[in-house]
């Protein structure tokens, strides 16, 4: 698996989105990071949720542990993309969600849309989301890993027909006491 450690990253776009993933393509390359370009050009650029298959497709085949993607809004790459197992993504337009995204949701995935977000923007998020892991920057916050924890496995090991048949309740929950939020923690 290519892994953020080895600085290495998958991503691609649909047309509104691709002049915004170039620039963060750019800014990735240029920061020593080796980026798999799913949408190399404009013309490779397909539907956004084609796109989102293509790029998912590759953390599910579990071929790279993160994904960037984009689109017009980020919303639907980010739906198509959610449809491959294992494959935890979100949509972020602000830097403090982009990071929160990967240190409480686990995400593997993040999507941005080009309307909405601008180039330099995009940058620091992607930077924020890829260089952040699950728990990281909450080690003050009493049971944030363990209790973020639970909820990423749950996702990850959801089967909808053992939840329909459990009453629509998750099967033999986990828990994990969740303290209170240390003062000054901005995110």
């Amino acid at each position: 698996m290519r892994t953020v450690k080895d600085r290495c990253v998958v991503m691609g776009a649909d047309f509104a989105g691709f002049p915004l993933k170039e620039a963060v393509k750019a800014h990735l390359i240029e920061r020593g990071w080796t980026v798999e370009d799913v949408t190399p050009t404009l013309a490779s650029a397909d539907m956004y949720h084609r796109v989102g298959f293509r790029v998912g497709a590759r953390i599910a085949e579990r071929e790279y542990e993160k994904a960037l993607a984009f689109c017009g809004t980020g919303m639907g790459i980010h739906i198509a993309a959610s449809k491959l197992p294992h494959v935890h993504a979100a949509v972020a337009e602000t830097l403090p969600a982009a990071k929160r995204a990967a240190t409480a949701n686990n995400a593997n995935l993040l999507a941005m849309g080009a309307f909405y977000t601008a180039p330099r923007l995009a940058m620091a998020m992607a930077d924020a989301f890829l260089e952040s892991s699950l728990g990281e920057g909450y080690e003050d916050w009493e049971g944030f890993y363990e209790y973020h924890l639970i909820g990423y496995q749950e996702c990850e090991d959801f089967d909808y027909e053992a939840y329909r048949a459990n009453g629509f309740a998750v099967p033999s929950p986990a828990s994990a006491p969740l303290g209170p939020e240390p003062r000054g923690l901005a995110y």
